[in-house]
């Protein structure tokens, strides 16, 4: 229902646009003499479906939105987790601006979380799925070819959240901002493609960003979800095959020093994963994992690493496929 909202709202004529080899949908409607184009998705059958009876989802979006908050009462009635209430106004004000429809992904804790929708996991309010970070990373060449930029702006709607923004070692790019009363953090990520992990720019976002290596796999082809607030939040979360693996590598980053504690969650919530991968998409959790390895001798050297420290979930990997 919630995709369902994202062309039920189209104003003008869909039209699509080639970028860089991929096509992509627009809203394309007049105001005034000017003409603008509001960024719908890439394309794909699923979008086609909706865009064609888009006349018909528009007539009937109050009555979806009823009955999803009906869905949320229901879930939260048994026990689903979901989100907590300040997560919960958080992203949705992200939402709001058009960060996740302009390519954003919500990664780390919070998009764990989500996974127990997407997986049928029964998760529990503890350490494994606690944090006080927001993290949404997106690719820094598709921010540019959007060609189009988040309304508010990020600065604007996190102001309204009591959000300042972090210093930086480069006082021009803001890329984290601060909740002074809850130390909440929320912080923007893109790929790294080169030796260095420099901040780079997100155009559509309207934010830079701290680029890490390793992120292009997590974020690559990542998967609608339904964020349990309110009548439900439409984000991007990658998927739980590739977040597992990518927690591999992640936790051997952290392995020493400051972060050790985050690098036990990382291996917690990677054996987590794939203990259920391995049962309900073994070909998937196969898949990802032999495209980690292919990557390169330091990509196989972390998770090694990683996996050394949980044989039981070594040997899972292992078996997959």
């Amino acid at each position: 229902m919630l995709l369902d909202d994202t062309v039920s709202d189209i104003r003008g004529a869909p039209v699509s646009r080639e970028r860089n080899g991929r096509q992509y949908w627009y809203d394309r409607y007049r105001i005034g003499q000017h003409i603008q184009e509001r960024y719908l998705g890439e394309d794909s059958p699923e979008i086609h479906q909706r865009l064609e009876k888009h006349h018909l989802l528009k007539e009937k979006s109050d009555d979806r939105r009823h009955e999803r908050a009906r869905l949320v009462r229901l879930l939260r009635s048994e026990r689903f987790l979901g989100v907590d209430g300040a997560t919960g106004s958080l992203v949705a004000a992200l939402a709001r601006t058009g960060a996740f429809r302009l390519g954003g992904v919500l990664v780390g804790t919070n998009a764990f979380r989500l996974y127990e929708g997407e997986l049928g996991l029964r998760l529990k309010l503890d350490q494994l799925a606690m944090t006080n970070d927001i993290d949404i990373a997106s690719f820094e060449k598709l921010s540019f070819a959007i060609g189009e930029t988040v309304l508010p702006s990020i600065d604007e709607a996190l102001a309204d959240l009591d959000f300042d923004p972090a210093p930086s070692l480069d006082r021009e790019k803001i890329w984290r901002w601060r909740q002074a009363r809850s130390e909440t953090l929320v912080e923007f990520l893109t790929p790294s493609f080169d030796e260095e992990e420099t901040l780079r720019d997100l155009p559509a976002l309207g934010v830079s960003a701290q680029s890490l290596h390793f992120l292009n796999y997590l974020i690559a082809d990542p998967i609608h979800a339904a964020a349990v607030y309110r009548d439900g939040i439409l984000v991007r979360v990658p998927r739980p095959e590739r977040f597992a693996i990518h927690k591999l590598i992640v936790a051997d980053r952290r392995r020493e020093g400051p972060d050790s504690l985050k690098a036990r969650k990382d291996l917690a919530q990677s054996q987590l994963l794939v203990a259920v991968l391995a049962q309900d998409r073994p070909t998937d959790l196969h898949e990802a994992y032999q495209d980690a390895l292919s990557r390169g001798p330091q990509w196989r050297q972390r998770i090694e690493r990683s996996l050394k420290r949980i044989p039981e979930t070594d040997a899972l990997l292992k078996g997959a496929g």
